[in-house]
């Protein structure tokens, strides 16, 4: 008897063969893999590369538009400094008129006489002027416009009338005040008047012709009053014209105020600047002019801010 079979009859098990190693992956499946993985990993690499370029555009974005009015106003300062130093050197550069308008603003509301006070009060007195006059024009040229819009023989019978005064220059208004009401201070508030009214009448009339004519027409089926009709149809949607002509007429009646003060003396922005020529404070004339301009760029931005509180839809 062998060995194999000694084991056997003795009751040992086989040993059992060695496991195989496992086969490695053919190179193709493996590289069909690495593409797939590729594949699925590509849309979040986009999306976080052009979320990256879209944050990398606000910025630049943001940049140009703080750095591109700062880099205007330092070119106009230093055109303002190489002016001053040629010539005859009248004109006062930067650094005196800064001076003189810290001195200036230092007690901008003193009271010293009738034709002696701070600068303040005459930026007040000439907005005061000119929200009166500003406001009366709203009140006649809005539903003036209104009607003429809405009305088509009102509107062919004052169309003529507004296209032959419109053109006028408001200065010329001014004799008129003067004659009719005998004093400087509402002869200025009639200037305004008459110069702030035509944009508003203007713009609100197109703006009423521009409402689609079905909306009319489902007025009429359903027998709607014109009060209705005028609140409910025509206001939401002459609002964004009406507006653009109340922005109009505040810039003009800014304008204006200026120089009617100048022909009737008294107190405002207007008189002030131009007794500081007659005392020849040159200094004092440009302050007025900055003064001037960011007062009207204040308005522009009130009236800005106001039409975009309404929702137009």
């Amino acid at each position: 008897m062998n060995a194999s079979t000694l084991s056997m009859s003795s009751g040992s098990m086989p040993i059992p063969p060695a496991p195989r190693a496992a086969a490695a992956p053919h190179p193709s499946v493996a590289k069909m893999a690495r593409r797939r993985e590729a594949i699925e990993t590509a849309p979040d690499v986009r999306l976080k590369e052009q979320a990256a370029a879209m944050a990398r555009a606000q910025r630049r974005r943001t940049l140009a538009r703080w750095l591109a009015p700062v880099l205007g106003f330092i070119g106009l300062l230093l055109v303002w400094q190489l002016i001053s130093h040629s010539g005859d050197k009248q004109l006062p550069g930067p650094g005196p008129v800064w001076t003189a308008a810290a001195q200036l603003f230092a007690d901008p509301f003193y009271i010293k006489g009738p034709n002696d006070q701070g600068i303040g009060w005459n930026i007040l007195s000439s907005l005061q002027r000119v929200g009166l006059g500003f406001g009366l024009a709203a009140l006649v040229g809005i539903p003036l416009g209104f009607m003429i819009g809405r009305f088509n023989f009102l509107n062919q019978m004052l169309d003529p009338i507004i296209s032959l005064l419109r053109p006028v220059s408001p200065l010329a208004w001014l004799p008129i005040g003067l004659m009719v009401f005998k004093a400087a201070n509402p002869a200025a508030i009639w200037t305004i008047f008459i110069c702030s009214i035509w944009p508003m009448v203007i713009n609100t009339a197109v703006g009423v012709r521009q409402v689609p004519a079905d909306y009319l027409n489902v007025a009429r089926v359903l027998n709607l009053s014109e009060w209705t009709v005028m609140r409910k149809i025509l206001f939401p949607s002459v609002l964004p014209y009406m507006l653009t002509g109340v922005r109009l007429a505040v810039g003009t009646a800014w304008l204006v105020i200026v120089a009617a003060e100048m022909l009737t003396g008294g107190q405002g922005i207007g008189f002030w600047l131009w007794d500081e020529w007659n005392n020849l404070n040159v200094a004092h004339i440009l302050i007025a002019i900055f003064i001037i301009g960011a007062v009207g760029l204040m308005l522009e931005t009130l009236l800005v801010w106001i039409a975009r509180r309404f929702d137009y839809s």
